[in-house]
This record gives structure tokens, C-alpha cells and sequence, in this order.
């Protein structure tokens, strides 16, 4: 487990996050009325009120899972891997209208007959660089869905639903899009953030509500599961932003400022409406990083609450990032709703 973390707002890591179960529907129980054959007629005694008793059947209780609502997508399989094969699809977002590739990876409990009628937790993963056409979450150097497995079975981890997504359609830095719908380019945001959850629903057994929904990321990736979660805390419960950076500063921004700082995650972590927890990492061996990654966790307002993890030596390398994937999914897990049956 991690070193006591210093956090912007703290929180104790082993308090797991209760899932907010969905209002109850209301029973509505029958009732006799002036149509009802069995009414009371007037007799010379006067006139008999009658109804008939009220319903005693209990309100159903209310669901704890998602069960997938369709249409089911395509998947061919990529890769296998010891905990299981990873698929992929091209998903065509009907919200934004972007199309681009997606991974998925599902724990081996989810096609055991006796979690048929569980809900999962989701975690979707951003990659470091451009990530056009490829996420580093899918390939052996971070081995996220192994490490998760080992844990699940030592019951350290949830087994989460793995979703990789591409962040750009372009190899292009100049063309950049920052997870983020930026005035004149594809709404690569609002697929992040609405057509990929509802992809998820759609073909997948989910836990209900947000409590099960997180993101996580390493460099870019940081700065887009950061952002995500500041500005869809209606979506995302938790975030793991991976030695990150939080000013946005794609070309494709100019003569947009305004747009550029609505989605900025320097802006968005002091503004005190995003109920939702991360965890923010640096490198040791990176002065430069740590500075930053620390100023911007103090930024942090309540109700958002940021704890800081400092990598002993480490430096802003992929082989860096995979030592943080047992820390994050443990701290994922104490701080997200687990799988749920009904």
C-alpha cells in the first residue's frame, strides 16, 4: 500500500465508496371507487361507503445493476493476455458523431455463471503521447489487466471493466484535440464523456449510478481522466491522473481562450463543483513535476478532494508508470463502488 498521502482536502484510503442505491418506485395499490360493482347502493339505512383494501404487497426493491440495454456492438479480438484476451471495436458516437477505436478487457468473473446477474465497476484508461490509433493500455508494457486479476484474487482490487479508448484522431501533435470539444474540430469530449458510457451500458453488466465509474491516465492521459472527472462528476466518482499536466495547450485552441479555459483542469480544480475524489502522482526524481503536481492539488475546494502520492525515484517513463498500477487499483478500489448483484 502507498505511504500516508498528503492530500489538498484529506480522506481516509480504506473508506470504500457506498453505492447510491436508486429511489425506490412507488407501489401503487388498488382501490375500490363509484364504478366498482362491489360499491354500496342506498338502502333504507342509509348509504354504505365501501373500498376495497389496500394493496399489502411490498415496493420493489430498488435494482443495484445495469443490465445491458443494446444495441450490442461488434468485437474482434487483439491480443490475449494471462487474465483473459482483449477485445476491440469502432465506435460510432451518435452524440458526437466521432468515430474511433475502443478496447475493451472484462475481469474472468464476468463470464462466470455465478456472477450472471452481477454488476460491474468500470475503469477507463487514457494513454500517455497523441494516442491516435492506439492506446499503451492494451500491450504488455502496463499489464494493468494482469495486475488487476492478481489482486482481485488476493481481494485487493475490484474486478473492474477495462475501456481503453483513443484520445486523438490524428498522429499530428499540432493537431491535438485534449479530450475536449474544441470550437471547430470533432467533439472528441463529449465522446469521452457521453457516447463511451453509453457504449458501456449498452453492452455491458454495470454497476448502477456513478459510484462504480472511474478514469485513470499517465501523462496526457492524466490531464484528460483529470479534466473528464472535474467536468462530469455526474459520470465519473473517482480519478487516478498519473504524472500529469493541467494547462491545456493544443494550437487548435487559438482564438478560443474562453473554451480553452472552461477546460482547463488548472481552472477546474478550484472552482468547488465537482464532487468527486483522485489521487495525483509525481515522480521524485522530477523536480519540475512534482512542483507542479503539487500546486495544482493545492488548488483543490471541497466538495473535490485530491491525496498527493510522490513515486520514490521515479522518473516520467512508461516502466515508471507500470510500478504505480497496483497502488492505483488498490486506491481505485477503497475509493469506488465494487460489484453489486441484486
Amino acid at each position: 500500500m502507498l505511504p500516508q498521502p498528503r492530500s489538498a482536502v484529506r480522506r481516509p484510503w480504506a473508506a470504500a465508496a457506498l453505492l447510491a442505491l436508486a429511489v425506490p418506485l412507488t407501489a401503487c395499490g388498488g382501490s375500490g371507487g363509484a364504478g366498482d360493482a362491489r360499491a354500496a347502493i342506498s338502502t333504507d339505512r342509509g348509504p354504505a361507503a365501501a373500498s376495497a383494501p389496500a394493496s399489502s404487497a411490498p415496493p420493489p426493491k430498488p435494482s443495484k445493476v445495469l443490465m445491458p440495454t443494446g444495441p450490442a456492438a461488434q468485437f474482434s479480438k487483439v491480443r490475449d493476455t494471462e487474465a483473459g484476451p482483449i477485445m476491440m471495436t469502432t465506435l460510432h458516437g451518435a452524440k458526437s458523431g466521432v468515430s474511433g477505436k475502443v478496447w475493451i478487457w472484462l475481469p474472468p468473473q464476468y463470464d462466470d455463471p455465478k456472477y450472471a446477474k452481477t454488476g460491474f465497476p468500470v475503469l477507463t484508461l487514457y494513454a500517455g503521447g497523441q494516442s491516435a490509433g492506439y492506446n499503451t493500455w492494451t500491450d504488455n508494457q502496463l499489464p494493468i489487466q494482469e495486475v488487476d486479476q492478481q489482486l482481485v484474487e488476493q481481494g485487493r482490487a475490484h474486478p473492474f471493466i477495462m475501456i481503453m479508448p483513443v484520445q486523438n484522431l490524428d498522429s499530428n501533435e499540432a493537431k491535438a484535440l485534449e479530450c475536449a470539444d474544441i470550437p471547430g474540430q470533432p467533439k472528441i469530449g463529449t465522446w469521452m464523456a457521453e457516447d463511451i458510457p453509453d457504449f458501456v451500458r449498452a453492452n455491458f453488466r454495470t454497476v448502477k449510478g456513478r459510484d462504480g465509474w472511474s478514469v485513470m491516465g499517465a501523462s496526457t492521459g492524466a490531464f484528460c481522466s483529470a479534466k473528464l472527472a472535474l467536468q462530469h462528476p455526474d459520470v465519473f466518482k473517482a480519478a487516478v491522473p498519473i504524472d500529469g499536466y493541467w494547462n491545456p495547450d493544443s494550437p487548435l485552441w487559438k482564438g478560443h481562450e474562453q473554451e480553452r479555459l472552461a477546460n482547463s483542469p488548472d481552472q477546474l480544480i478550484g472552482a468547488g463543483t465537482a464532487d468527486v475524489r483522485m489521487l495525483a502522482t509525481a515522480g521524485g526524481a522530477n523536480a519540475y513535476e512534482t512542483k507542479l503536481v503539487k500546486n495544482w492539488v493545492a488548488k483543490a475546494k471541497a466538495p473535490t478532494t485530491v491525496e498527493y502520492y510522490e513515486q520514490p525515484g521515479g522518473k516520467h517513463l512508461t516502466s515508471d508508470f507500470k510500478k504505480m498500477i497496483p497502488n492505483a487499483l488498490e486506491w481505485l478500489t477503497a475509493n469506488t463502488a465494487g460489484p453489486e448483484s441484486d
